[in-house]
């Protein structure tokens, strides 16, 4: 999907008006929306035409006229009924067409401003309410074209032809059919906010659920290491209770509404049959016999129409609460700001903070205080420090994950908030602690994002993270699936996955987060040789518990509060006798 018509997409979504959204995103297809109409209009001749075929053959038996008059009325309405087949085809296709585009138009949308909101967004919302809104909201929404547009288009065909025949036959009835509209006007805005409500309530409750079906999936393993089970069912329970509860009061005001509408529209339908009869009996106005059927017919057609469309409102409701619930991330303002600034084609990886403060939303204290750091390109600093120290908070200033409150970062000597981060990004790989991959084979993992790389460069960087021996002995080799986030793989196997990615990437800044602290010793060595294979030349910000996995840094950084308490070589800190020190006495168990 092209860029422009992204960004079109999100500028015509507005939570506020719902409905004229929908509108504007079926206008982006004028010429298939044309064709559809064109085609539906074609179709639906027969529905308003033919009672005026029945009521012309019924006043031919009544006045004894001629057998060829009837069959050429016959001739009519068969035309009529099979040019429905090729029209309702050609609608079928054209406005389906339009339909399922702008579903994939919102879903990509969704897809490009959920990458251009910022990691704090992504830490406040649960994933599983953004695949809601991603599957089914935008589901609903063509749930919604596709149940409430044939039968609006056929109530204002009816309408239309209806009132067209009427006007042609009948003139004096016209006032009549005047009631059905504002009644049926009524019944929809005397129940729009209560709908309104209901359904978003609704939504939340089905977010809150999807939001606890997916905790309890990804809490599996603890849940049964402490047999939590009962627990975790009990959370999910509560979600449903509250789907169960929200979803019976929607479907009891939606029963209301089809009740009312059904009986308003019959009695309107009665009442008309009466009133022609009523009229024809009395000599008030001259109608014939097939007058007074083609006038009921048509009232019955108009009604029923009504009908229909009035009991899609639970539909069309649904649908319109799902538009609101897309907004919310389309017209989210947290948004990582790129566009416009300038980007980089090159980065030789010297990174400098200058007091760098940066405080957490809600908190309250500095997670980093003025922090003052010099990272010449290609040296490597390792920063230590208690849990809460500011360590991780650090490393995503300088991935620009989060912005600094207050101070500066430059890489080489370019003020970050005045780069594109994103082209930023591509000089820059990461290997966490946990390594994230996803349900697809080892060589796609590792080319994510490099489709044209070869085979060659993807194999050396398998042989330099250690990997090669065990991706051979799999049974498909580099193209066995490695399962869900790497399920199939032990902890240290898609540990050396993600530093081959980071290899075959060649980036200028490396940045390390705790990547060992997860493995067993074994483990631990062949990763540790793989790191040292991938740092080498790089500039590398390292972020460690184990003291044994930075003692080969050219610069180690105590943290403690979110402020560099010593910062020099491992001998020189050790010497020091400081908060270093401590720290690594303790861990080699001499105090």
């Amino acid at each position: 999907m092209p860029r422009i018509a992204l960004s079109h997409s999100v500028d015509l979504i507005d939570g506020a008006h719902p409905a004229r959204t929908v509108l504007r995103l079926l206008a982006r297809r004028p010429g298939r929306m044309t064709l559809a109409i064109l085609a539906f209009a074609m179709k639906e001749i027969p529905l308003w035409f033919l009672p005026v075929i029945t009521a012309s053959i019924i006043d031919i038996v009544a006045t004894d006229g001629p057998v060829s008059s009837v069959l050429w009325w016959f001739a009519l309405a068969a035309v009529l009924l099979l040019q429905n087949y090729p029209n309702h085809l050609l609608y079928t296709r054209s406005f389906m067409t339009v339909v399922r585009d702008t579903g994939a138009d919102l879903r990509n949308a969704l897809a490009a401003r959920l990458q251009s909101l910022s990691i704090g967004y992504h830490t406040r919302v649960s994933s599983s309410i953004v695949q809601t809104k991603v599957v089914r909201d935008v589901e609903n929404v063509e749930l919604m074209l596709q149940q409430v547009t044939h039968p609006l288009l056929s109530a204002v065909m009816v309408m239309a032809g209806a009132v067209s025949m009427t006007a042609l036959a009948v003139p004096q009835f016209l006032p009549v059919y005047a009631l059905a509209v504002p009644i049926a006007i009524g019944i929809r805005y005397g129940m729009r906010n209560r709908s309104k409500v209901r359904n978003e309530v609704f939504r939340r409750e089905v977010e809150t659920l999807s939001a606890r079906v997916g905790e309890m999936a990804s809490l599996i393993p603890v849940t049964r290491a402490h047999g939590l089970e009962g627990t975790a069912v009990t959370r999910v329970t509560h979600g449903a209770e509250g789907v169960r509860r929200a979803g019976l009061h929607l479907d009891m005001l939606n029963g209301h509404v089809a009740s009312i509408s059904w009986v308003a529209m019959q009695l309107l339908g009665v009442g008309c049959l009466v009133l022609a009869a009523v009229f024809a009996l009395t000599g008030i106005l001259p109608i014939t016999p097939g007058e007074v059927v083609l006038l009921s017919t048509y009232f019955t057609l108009l009604t029923g129409g009504l009908t229909q469309l009035l009991m899609l409102i639970p539909v069309g409701a649904r649908g319109l609460e799902s538009v609101r619930s897309i907004a919310e991330v389309i017209q989210e303002p947290d948004l990582e700001q790129n566009e416009g600034k300038r980007t980089v084609d090159a980065v030789d990886g010297a990174v400098r903070l200058e007091r760098a403060t940066h405080r957490y939303p809600g908190a309250e204290d500095d997670a980093l205080h003025e922090i003052d750091l010099d990272v010449p390109a290609g040296t490597t600093v390792a920063f230590v420090g208690s849990s809460g120290s500011g360590k991780s908070t650090l490393l995503n200033l300088v991935l620009g994950f989060v912005r600094p409150a207050s101070g500066r970062i430059l890489l080489d000597g370019r003020d970050m908030q005045e780069l594109d981060l994103r082209t930023v990004r591509r000089f820059v790989s990461v290997v966490p602690q946990e390594s994230v991959l996803f349900e697809g084979s080892i060589r796609d993992n590792i080319a994510y994002g490099m489709p044209e790389v070869a085979d060659e460069r993807i194999a050396q960087a398998l042989r330099d993270a250690n990997a090669w021996d065990f991706v051979q002995a799999q049974p498909q080799g580099w193209d066995t699936v490695v399962g869900e986030r790497g399920a199939r793989l032990s902890g240290g196997q898609r540990q050396r996955l993600a530093i081959a990615r980071a290899l075959v990437r060649d980036p200028r800044v490396l940045l390390l987060d705790e990547a060992t602290s997860a493995l067993d010793p074994e483990s631990e060595e062949l990763v540790k040789e793989a790191l040292d294979r991938l740092m080498t030349g790089r500039t590398t910000l390292v972020v460690a518990h184990r003291l044994s996995t930075v003692r080969r840094a050219d610069r180690i950084v105590v943290l403690e509060h979110g402020r560099i308490v010593e910062q020099g070589p491992h001998d020189e800190l050790v010497a020091a006798g400081g908060r270093y020190a401590r720290l690594h006495l303790t861990q080699a168990g001499l105090v």
